[in-house]
Protein backbone atom coordinates (compact mmCIF):
# COMPACT_ATOMS: atom_id res chain seq x y z
CA UNK A 1 0.00 0.00 0.00
CA UNK A 2 1.27 3.78 -0.82
CA UNK A 3 -0.20 6.45 0.59
CA UNK A 4 0.63 9.99 -0.44
CA UNK A 5 -0.46 13.49 1.61
CA UNK A 6 -2.55 15.89 0.41
CA UNK A 7 -0.99 18.95 1.46
CA UNK A 8 -0.43 22.65 0.60
CA UNK A 9 -2.47 25.18 -1.83
CA UNK A 10 -4.57 23.76 -4.85
CA UNK A 11 -1.78 23.09 -7.62
CA UNK A 12 -0.01 21.48 -5.28
CA UNK A 13 -2.98 19.57 -4.36
CA UNK A 14 -3.50 18.61 -8.35
CA UNK A 15 0.08 17.84 -8.08
CA UNK A 16 -0.59 15.06 -5.56
CA UNK A 17 -2.96 13.45 -6.85
CA UNK A 18 -1.26 13.62 -10.26
CA UNK A 19 0.90 11.46 -8.67
CA UNK A 20 -1.70 9.20 -7.20
CA UNK A 21 -3.68 8.78 -10.74
CA UNK A 22 -0.12 7.96 -11.95
CA UNK A 23 1.04 5.22 -9.35
CA UNK A 24 -2.11 3.55 -9.75
CA UNK A 25 -2.42 3.23 -13.82
CA UNK A 26 1.29 1.69 -12.78
CA UNK A 27 -0.50 -1.30 -10.93
CA UNK A 28 -0.43 0.09 -7.42
CA UNK A 29 -2.61 0.03 -5.02
CA UNK A 30 -2.82 3.75 -3.53
CA UNK A 31 -4.60 5.73 -1.49
CA UNK A 32 -4.77 9.48 -0.06
CA UNK A 33 -4.13 11.18 3.07
CA UNK A 34 -6.29 14.64 3.53
CA UNK A 35 -5.57 15.00 7.56
CA UNK A 36 -3.32 17.36 6.98
CA UNK A 37 -6.53 19.69 6.67
CA UNK A 38 -8.19 18.83 9.64
CA UNK A 39 -8.88 21.62 11.72
CA UNK A 40 -6.65 20.85 14.93
CA UNK A 41 -3.72 21.15 12.08
CA UNK A 42 -4.97 24.09 10.39
CA UNK A 43 -4.95 26.26 13.40
CA UNK A 44 -1.15 26.12 13.82
CA UNK A 45 -0.79 27.39 10.35
CA UNK A 46 -0.41 31.23 9.44
CA UNK A 47 -2.01 30.67 6.06
CA UNK A 48 -5.11 27.94 6.68
CA UNK A 49 -5.67 25.48 3.76
CA UNK A 50 -8.83 23.92 2.72
CA UNK A 51 -9.00 20.64 0.58
CA UNK A 52 -9.67 22.66 -2.79
CA UNK A 53 -9.17 18.81 -4.47
CA UNK A 54 -13.23 18.77 -3.68
CA UNK A 55 -14.21 21.67 -5.33
CA UNK A 56 -13.90 19.08 -8.71
CA UNK A 57 -16.76 17.57 -9.19
CA UNK A 58 -17.00 13.63 -8.83
CA UNK A 59 -13.14 13.37 -8.81
CA UNK A 60 -12.55 9.80 -7.40
CA UNK A 61 -10.40 9.97 -4.58
CA UNK A 62 -9.99 7.17 -2.52
CA UNK A 63 -8.83 7.72 1.00
CA UNK A 64 -7.02 6.04 4.43
CA UNK A 65 -7.91 4.97 7.33
CA UNK A 66 -6.80 6.64 10.37
CA UNK A 67 -5.32 2.93 11.04
CA UNK A 68 -3.91 2.94 8.07
CA UNK A 69 -2.20 6.39 8.08
CA UNK A 70 -0.72 5.36 11.72
CA UNK A 71 0.69 1.64 10.37
CA UNK A 72 3.25 4.10 8.56
CA UNK A 73 3.64 7.30 10.50
CA UNK A 74 3.51 5.38 14.27
CA UNK A 75 6.21 3.28 13.55
CA UNK A 76 7.91 1.59 15.96
CA UNK A 77 11.03 2.33 17.62
CA UNK A 78 13.25 -0.66 15.58
CA UNK A 79 11.60 0.59 12.31
CA UNK A 80 12.70 4.07 13.27
CA UNK A 81 16.30 3.35 13.97
CA UNK A 82 16.55 1.05 10.36
CA UNK A 83 15.04 3.96 8.16
CA UNK A 84 17.99 5.95 10.09
CA UNK A 85 20.48 3.22 9.55
CA UNK A 86 19.12 3.13 5.69
CA UNK A 87 18.36 5.85 4.27
CA UNK A 88 14.76 5.50 1.82
CA UNK A 89 13.86 1.70 3.80
CA UNK A 90 12.28 3.72 6.31
CA UNK A 91 8.36 4.06 6.07
CA UNK A 92 7.83 7.75 5.02
CA UNK A 93 9.26 8.75 2.66
CA UNK A 94 9.86 12.65 1.80
CA UNK A 95 10.53 14.69 -1.81
CA UNK A 96 14.38 15.80 -1.63
CA UNK A 97 14.97 17.19 -5.07
CA UNK A 98 13.01 17.84 -8.47
CA UNK A 99 12.75 13.86 -9.83
CA UNK A 100 12.21 10.90 -7.73
CA UNK A 101 12.69 8.14 -10.13
CA UNK A 102 12.49 5.63 -7.27
CA UNK A 103 8.92 6.43 -6.29
CA UNK A 104 7.92 3.89 -9.19
CA UNK A 105 9.69 1.13 -7.63
CA UNK A 106 7.73 1.59 -4.37
CA UNK A 107 5.11 -0.68 -2.98
CA UNK A 108 4.88 0.11 0.88
CA UNK A 109 5.48 3.74 1.49
CA UNK A 110 3.92 7.14 3.34
CA UNK A 111 4.38 9.63 0.36
CA UNK A 112 5.38 13.50 1.60
CA UNK A 113 6.07 16.14 -1.37
CA UNK A 114 4.61 17.97 -3.77
CA UNK A 115 5.65 16.55 -7.06
CA UNK A 116 6.06 19.17 -8.88
CA UNK A 117 7.84 18.03 -12.14
CA UNK A 118 6.05 17.40 -15.29
CA UNK A 119 7.96 14.33 -16.26
CA UNK A 120 6.21 12.47 -13.30
CA UNK A 121 2.76 12.57 -15.37
CA UNK A 122 3.24 14.00 -18.81
CA UNK A 123 2.08 11.00 -19.89
CA UNK A 124 -1.55 10.80 -18.44
CA UNK A 125 -2.32 14.63 -19.21
CA UNK A 126 -5.20 13.41 -21.24
CA UNK A 127 -7.15 11.33 -18.00
CA UNK A 128 -5.90 14.20 -15.57
CA UNK A 129 -7.47 16.88 -18.20
CA UNK A 130 -10.64 14.88 -18.35
CA UNK A 131 -10.13 14.06 -13.98
CA UNK A 132 -10.24 17.98 -13.32
CA UNK A 133 -13.40 19.33 -14.73
CA UNK A 134 -14.47 22.49 -13.08
CA UNK A 135 -17.48 23.85 -11.90
CA UNK A 136 -19.66 26.40 -12.95
CA UNK A 137 -19.01 29.68 -11.30
CA UNK A 138 -21.43 30.34 -8.05
CA UNK A 139 -22.71 33.60 -9.65
CA UNK A 140 -24.62 32.92 -13.41
CA UNK A 141 -23.83 36.24 -14.77
CA UNK A 142 -20.16 35.57 -13.80
CA UNK A 143 -20.65 32.59 -15.71
CA UNK A 144 -21.72 33.70 -19.07
CA UNK A 145 -18.97 35.66 -18.74
CA UNK A 146 -16.50 33.24 -18.43
CA UNK A 147 -18.14 30.96 -21.40
CA UNK A 148 -17.77 34.18 -23.47
CA UNK A 149 -14.39 34.80 -22.33
CA UNK A 150 -13.56 31.28 -22.93
CA UNK A 151 -15.31 31.22 -26.52
CA UNK A 152 -12.75 34.55 -27.28
CA UNK A 153 -9.83 32.54 -25.95
CA UNK A 154 -10.55 29.49 -28.26
CA UNK A 155 -10.97 31.61 -32.06
CA UNK A 156 -8.32 34.26 -31.12
CA UNK A 157 -4.88 34.45 -31.07
CA UNK A 158 -4.75 34.21 -26.84
CA UNK A 159 -2.23 34.05 -24.42
CA UNK A 160 -2.77 34.20 -20.60
CA UNK A 161 -0.51 36.00 -18.10
CA UNK A 162 0.10 34.68 -14.89
CA UNK A 163 1.63 37.25 -12.46
CA UNK A 164 1.88 36.09 -8.48
CA UNK A 165 2.60 38.88 -6.33
CA UNK A 166 1.09 39.52 -3.01
CA UNK A 167 3.10 37.05 -0.84
CA UNK A 168 5.96 36.56 -3.08
CA UNK A 169 7.07 40.04 -2.53
CA UNK A 170 5.33 41.06 1.32
CA UNK A 171 6.48 37.62 3.21
CA UNK A 172 9.90 38.03 4.05
CA UNK A 173 10.42 34.13 3.94
CA UNK A 174 8.41 33.84 0.07
CA UNK A 175 10.35 36.94 -1.06
CA UNK A 176 13.67 34.87 -0.44
CA UNK A 177 12.33 31.89 -1.98
CA UNK A 178 10.63 33.09 -5.16
CA UNK A 179 10.67 36.43 -5.35
CA UNK A 180 12.76 38.04 -8.41
CA UNK A 181 12.31 35.33 -10.25
CA UNK A 182 9.28 35.90 -12.60
CA UNK A 183 10.55 39.32 -13.10
CA UNK A 184 9.41 42.28 -15.11
CA UNK A 185 12.03 41.51 -17.81
CA UNK A 186 10.60 38.09 -17.79
CA UNK A 187 7.34 39.18 -18.68
CA UNK A 188 8.03 41.39 -21.32
CA UNK A 189 10.10 39.00 -23.17
CA UNK A 190 7.34 36.28 -23.25
CA UNK A 191 5.03 38.32 -24.31
CA UNK A 192 7.26 40.03 -27.17
CA UNK A 193 7.55 36.21 -27.93
CA UNK A 194 4.22 35.47 -28.89
CA UNK A 195 3.76 39.08 -30.24
CA UNK A 196 6.63 38.48 -32.90
CA UNK A 197 4.61 35.35 -34.15
CA UNK A 198 1.56 37.12 -34.30
CA UNK A 199 0.75 41.06 -33.92
CA UNK A 200 -2.91 40.61 -32.99
CA UNK A 201 -2.04 38.70 -29.83
CA UNK A 202 -4.52 39.70 -26.98
CA UNK A 203 -2.77 38.94 -23.32
CA UNK A 204 -5.19 38.08 -20.61
CA UNK A 205 -3.71 39.19 -17.27
CA UNK A 206 -4.14 36.90 -13.69
CA UNK A 207 -3.02 37.93 -10.60
CA UNK A 208 -3.31 38.15 -6.88
CA UNK A 209 -2.70 42.05 -7.06
CA UNK A 210 -5.37 43.58 -9.22
CA UNK A 211 -4.62 47.25 -8.43
CA UNK A 212 -1.34 46.56 -9.82
CA UNK A 213 -2.64 44.73 -13.14
CA UNK A 214 -4.97 47.37 -13.89
CA UNK A 215 -2.54 49.97 -13.73
CA UNK A 216 0.47 48.04 -15.65
CA UNK A 217 -1.94 46.78 -18.30
CA UNK A 218 -4.16 49.22 -18.80
CA UNK A 219 -5.02 49.14 -22.84
CA UNK A 220 -8.45 46.89 -23.09
CA UNK A 221 -6.83 46.59 -27.03
CA UNK A 222 -4.32 44.91 -26.15
CA UNK A 223 -5.27 43.14 -22.56
CA UNK A 224 -8.23 41.43 -20.40
CA UNK A 225 -7.99 41.71 -16.55
CA UNK A 226 -9.60 38.57 -15.23
CA UNK A 227 -10.42 39.92 -11.88
CA UNK A 228 -13.61 38.60 -11.21
CA UNK A 229 -12.91 34.78 -9.61
CA UNK A 230 -13.01 35.12 -6.63
CA UNK A 231 -13.02 32.71 -3.38
CA UNK A 232 -13.76 29.25 -3.61
CA UNK A 233 -14.55 30.72 -7.48
CA UNK A 234 -10.81 31.23 -8.04
CA UNK A 235 -10.06 28.09 -9.57
CA UNK A 236 -12.08 29.24 -12.28
CA UNK A 237 -8.98 31.52 -13.39
CA UNK A 238 -7.18 28.08 -14.20
CA UNK A 239 -9.80 26.98 -16.82
CA UNK A 240 -9.45 30.04 -18.41
CA UNK A 241 -6.05 29.89 -18.83
CA UNK A 242 -6.43 25.99 -20.39
CA UNK A 243 -8.34 27.73 -23.22
CA UNK A 244 -5.63 30.08 -24.48
CA UNK A 245 -3.56 29.32 -27.25
CA UNK A 246 -0.51 30.27 -25.18
CA UNK A 247 0.25 30.42 -21.48
CA UNK A 248 3.41 32.56 -20.01
CA UNK A 249 3.87 31.33 -16.21
CA UNK A 250 4.38 32.57 -13.01
CA UNK A 251 6.93 30.17 -10.67
CA UNK A 252 3.72 29.20 -9.44
CA UNK A 253 1.67 25.67 -9.42
CA UNK A 254 -1.34 27.38 -10.32
CA UNK A 255 -0.16 29.06 -13.54
CA UNK A 256 1.37 25.69 -14.40
CA UNK A 257 -1.90 23.46 -14.01
CA UNK A 258 -3.76 26.41 -16.19
CA UNK A 259 -0.89 25.59 -19.10
CA UNK A 260 -1.13 21.89 -18.04
CA UNK A 261 -5.07 21.33 -18.75
CA UNK A 262 -4.68 23.08 -22.22
CA UNK A 263 -5.27 20.90 -24.74
CA UNK A 264 -4.80 22.86 -27.85
CA UNK A 265 -2.69 20.75 -29.91
CA UNK A 266 -0.71 24.39 -30.94
CA UNK A 267 -0.33 25.68 -27.76
CA UNK A 268 3.39 26.89 -26.40
CA UNK A 269 3.29 27.27 -22.99
CA UNK A 270 6.44 29.78 -21.23
CA UNK A 271 7.41 28.84 -17.86
CA UNK A 272 10.57 30.44 -15.30
CA UNK A 273 13.69 28.53 -15.71
CA UNK A 274 13.72 27.77 -11.85
CA UNK A 275 10.52 27.75 -9.51
CA UNK A 276 12.87 28.57 -6.21
CA UNK A 277 15.81 30.90 -5.61
CA UNK A 278 18.02 27.81 -3.62
CA UNK A 279 17.26 25.23 -6.36
CA UNK A 280 19.67 25.04 -8.78
CA UNK A 281 18.51 23.94 -12.34
CA UNK A 282 20.45 22.18 -15.09
CA UNK A 283 19.26 23.33 -18.38
CA UNK A 284 19.71 19.88 -19.94
CA UNK A 285 17.80 17.89 -16.85
CA UNK A 286 15.20 20.76 -17.07
CA UNK A 287 14.22 20.19 -20.40
CA UNK A 288 13.87 16.52 -19.60
CA UNK A 289 11.71 17.34 -17.21
CA UNK A 290 10.11 19.43 -18.89
CA UNK A 291 9.45 18.28 -22.34
CA UNK A 292 7.57 21.00 -24.80
CA UNK A 293 7.84 23.71 -22.12
CA UNK A 294 9.68 26.98 -23.28
CA UNK A 295 12.58 27.64 -20.15
CA UNK A 296 12.66 31.10 -19.96
CA UNK A 297 15.07 33.02 -17.15
CA UNK A 298 14.38 36.24 -15.09
CA UNK A 299 16.86 38.20 -18.00
CA UNK A 300 13.55 37.11 -20.51
CA UNK A 301 16.85 34.88 -22.03
CA UNK A 302 15.02 31.74 -23.69
CA UNK A 303 16.93 28.65 -22.39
Amino acid sequence: MIIIQVAGGLGNQMQQYAMYTKLKKCGKDVLLDLSWFDEQNQKRLLAPRTCELKLFPELPMELCSSAQRDEFLKSSVLRKALGKLLPGSGAIFTEQKMYHPEIFTFDHKYLCGFFLCQKYYDDIMPQLCELFRFPAHSNRQLQERNLDIMKEMDHTPSVSVHLRRGDYLTDPENQALFGNIATQAYYEAAMDYFLNRNPETHFYIFSNDTAYVHEHYADPARYTVVDWNNGRDSLLDMELMSHCQGNICANSTFSFWGARLNRRPDKEVIRTFVMRNNQPCDPEQMHDYWKGWILMDRDGKII
